[in-house]
């Protein structure tokens, strides 16, 4: 064994491969390793900003040789002489030897004179233990450590490589492939392994020479052409070179778990921001939704027409079947995504996620409260109106025709009264002038009646708030004043024919004896103008009228008996119908809350029933949409009441967005719970005690336990606790304040022990190896190690590194991680 060799160095050779100590002094061997643990050290003096030139020189005064031990060590050496006499140099290498043998290498032959005096064998000697115990000795692979480690590290890496076959660290890489081989095995796109020949060494040597040092930064420690051209290359030299490929492949594989993690992490908390964004967005949109809806169903301003008013129900009809249902849907979804999202940052370790101001999930169960609120009644207002001005077209029309056929009976009737035709008429014609007038002033009283339901008729058309009340106002006003007039004009025309009968009867008592002398001519005249008074006074036309209006009537009403035989087929049909989905509808809510909380099969098997559960509800749709279409038939007809059923369209529509939406969220409950059992590995049959404990409290059988009910539980489980204490656990298991605990909250509860998660201790650890052990890490390094999408996430989110080692651009990644996990803003 060469007497400058550590003992060290025999733990890490086999013995059968112990150097000749003549061997040490061939000039080949001497010029390979003074290059090769040049560079060596140079690749880590240069990160205190310094290098070596003359490796047997330049650690004469020991203070780049305890520089280099800081550096490979991460450790802080004693404080080094700064004179320049021979004793402070001896002071400063022993430094430097001391910290060697501290690390448990036991130096053989090397001291501090010979280093100090420049002596080439014992510096070198003294590099490659340091090389040994720093680059190698740690290395381990497959149970074997050093040499033996680093050799299988080689052999495992190159062995798809068919003309590699590395089996020492000597002639086995003398024709570069093995260099090659290892770095395209790391990093195939560096170097086009295929056209690579065995034959050509050199070329082989100085491609992986001048890819490591500009691609995996490994300076050159070795030369193509003394490699080529030595029999049996340097072994410490070889050994020192691979060793770098080691550590750089070995750092990478560090840095791409490390990376992997981060990435891990950061996917997580990309997916929960976009699980959050999502349920700001719904929320925002949905309760804009219910902003803009509540006016209009409050609106109770009714309109003027029937057409109107039966065009608010038709879009009312369609709120309730085409808008509303979506709505029902989201705000559905906007429960279950919040519920998936809070499981989800439990299981990660992550704070629960809060709504921003007025959005919460009991927000949005208040505005959906308004909104029922607002509906409620909304359709019964419609029907009533619809109701009320079916009423009054009818008064209405009656109004009209009465008013009509008065005003006909009217016509000329003034200028009749007006007319004097008394003042030529003889006694007779006076007689019958008066004799029609009697029956004028019959007919006239007849009418009476009329006037008095026209004006009944306009006095509640003006009570029921009638549109064109103005007109038939006005109208009936016009008749009562007619009506008046008429009155007086006949009073006045039967005064002006009792004066004038008794004026004529005087005069024909003068001439009675003249007429008794022309008593035949006065018969015969007096029959004649009987006979055309007779043909003139009787009412034909109107005896003609009624006549044609009693068949009239009576086709109305064999057309209203049809209308109201159509109505109760109507009537019956959708009876029919409602009475058989109502029922169907209360039968699968009852069967969904079983299936819930009872405990046959496994989550899985819950969850296979619920979703067979879900497709039959889905397929059962078309019948809810046939009874809204025989809904609607029923209120085109005005159809009010339904002696047949007891179910209404609004309770079936309630029934069915209640079903929707329960199989919704006991499924969404389901696959929670199958997320917490898999996150914190509980078995069924402790979900099975879970859930016997939770239906036992459950008192009201809700699915829900009351903070009473939850009380009781945990006490009956040995918690001993006050009002504080009881307080905070309800913060934890009822985060939004609704005064009831889930079955999902409960798990959640129960199942404390914490999951296999990172935490942002090692997020933060994980940034540390990307960062090179800096306490910052640079955008570049971000963008070197990340996946663009991730890098630019954390750039973004990042603050600038404010300590005292910052450096341009320095983002702090400490924080940050804190931050990924709710334990400070980010």
């Amino acid at each position: 064994m060469d007497h400058y060799d550590s003992q060290q160095t025999n733990d890490y050779m086999q013995p059968e491969e112990d150097w000749d100590r003549d061997l040490l002094l061939d000039p080949a061997w001497e010029k390979q390793q003074r290059k090769t643990f040049t560079a060596w050290c140079n690749s880590h003096l240069r990160k205190a900003g310094t290098q070596i030139e003359n490796i047997e020189e330049d650690f004469r005064d020991g203070l780049k040789l305890m520089l280099l031990l800081e550096v490979i060590s991460g450790e802080r050496l004693a404080k080094p002489e700064r004179g320049k006499m021979r004793v402070h140099k001896i002071s400063n290498v022993n430094k430097a030897l001391d910290f060697i043998a501290s690390k448990g290498v036991k130096l053989v032959s090397i001291g501090a004179e010979e280093i100090v005096d420049g002596n080439v064998k014992m510096t070198l000697g003294m590099i490659w233990t340091i090389i040994l115990r720093f680059a190698i000795q740690d290395i381990s692979v497959e149970e074997t450590s050093a040499k033996e480690g680093l050799l299988l590290w080689c052999q495992r890496k190159t062995a798809p490589y068919k003309n590699v076959n590395i089996q020492n660290f000597h002639i086995s890489w003398k024709d570069g492939l093995g260099f090659c081989a290892l770095i395209h095995r790391h990093r195939p796109e560096l170097i086009d392994y295929g056209k690579l020949r065995k034959d050509d060494p050199l070329t082989n040597l100085n491609t992986a020479f001048d890819v490591a040092e500009k691609y995996l930064d490994i300076p050159k420690m070795l030369d193509a052409e003394d490699i080529v051209g030595t029999a049996r290359p340097d072994e410490k030299a070889i050994m020192t070179y691979v060793s770098s490929f080691y550590h750089a492949f070995s750092g990478a594989q560090k840095a791409e778990t490390a990376a992997n993690r981060i990435c891990k992490v950061l996917a997580v908390n990309q997916e929960n921001e976009r699980l959050m964004e999502d349920y700001e967005k719904l929320a925002s949109d949905l309760l804009e939704w219910i902003r803009r809806t509540i006016p209009w169903l409050e609106n109770r301003l009714p309109e003027n027409t029937m057409h109107a008013m039966q065009q608010k129900l038709e879009d009312f009809r369609d709120y309730r079947r085409l808008h509303k249902p979506p709505k029902v849907q989201e705000k559905c979804q906007l429960e279950i995504n919040f519920n998936t999202l809070q499981t989800k940052l439990r299981l990660s370790n992550r704070p629960a996620f809060t709504p921003s101001e007025g959005r919460m999930v009991s927000d949005i169960n208040n505005a959906w409260g308004c909104l029922e609120q607002a509906e409620k009644g909304y359709e019964e207002w419609l029907l009533n109106e619809i109701r009320r001005l079916e009423r009054l077209d009818h008064l209405a029309e009656k109004f009209r025709q009465k008013a009509s056929i008065h005003e006909a009976w009217t016509d000329g009737k003034e200028a009749m009264l007006r007319h004097k035709d008394y003042e030529t008429a003889t006694l007779s014609e006076i007689k019958a002038l008066l004799k029609k007038h009697e029956a004028f002033e019959s007919d006239l009283a007849a009418h009476q009646d009329r006037v008095e339901q026209i004006a009944a008729i306009a006095q509640e058309l003006n009570e029921l708030d009638y549109y064109d009340s103005p007109s038939v106002n006005a109208r009936c006003q016009r008749i009562c004043d007619q009506w008046d007039n008429l009155g007086a004009l006949t009073q006045k025309r039967r005064e002006a024919l009792e004066r004038t009968e008794k004026l004529l009867e005087t005069i024909d008592q003068l001439y009675l004896e003249y007429a008794k002398r022309a008593a035949p001519f006065n018969n015969w005249m007096e029959g004649a103008m009987e006979d055309l008074q007779d043909t003139f006074i009787v009412h034909t036309i109107e005896e003609i009228q009624v006549r044609q209006l009693v068949p009239r009537r009576d086709q109305a009403l064999m057309e209203e008996h049809a209308r109201q035989q159509h109505n109760e087929r109507l009537r019956k049909q959708f009876a029919a119908q409602a009475n058989v989905i109502g029922p169907w509808i209360q039968t699968k809510m009852e069967e969904i809350g079983r299936i819930s909380i009872e405990m046959h099969g496994t989550l899985e098997d819950q969850l296979s029933h619920l979703r067979q559960y879900e497709k039959s509800i889905v397929n059962y749709k078309p019948k809810i949409d046939q009874l809204e279409g025989d809904h609607q038939l029923i209120q085109e007809a005005l159809i009010f009441d339904n002696k047949h059923t007891n179910y209404t369209m609004e309770h079936i529509r309630v029934g069915w967005e209640q079903l929707l939406t329960t199989i919704a969220r006991t499924i969404n409950e389901v696959e929670n719970q199958i997320l917490t059992r898999d996150a914190k590995g509980i078995s069924q049959e402790q979900m099975n005690e879970f859930r016997a404990s939770f239906n036992h409290f459950d008192r009201k059988k809700t699915g829900m336990m009351d903070t009473d009910d939850f009380r009781a539980c945990l006490i009956s489980m040995g918690y001993n606790m006050g009002e504080a204490e009881f307080a905070r656990i309800m913060s934890i298991v009822d985060p939004n304040r609704l005064g009831v605990v889930t079955f999902q909250a409960f798990i959640d509860f129960m199942s404390r022990e914490t999951a296999d998660t990172d935490t942002a201790d090692q997020v933060m650890a994980s940034f540390k190896i990307l960062a090179g052990d800096k306490n910052y890490i640079t955008v570049d390094e971000l963008r070197r190690e990340l996946p663009p999408d991730q890098a630019e996430y954390c750039i973004a989110r990042m603050a600038p590194y404010t300590g005292p080692d910052a450096v341009p651009g320095a983002l702090d990644y400490m924080s940050f991680s804190t931050a990924l996990y709710g334990e400070s803003d980010l």
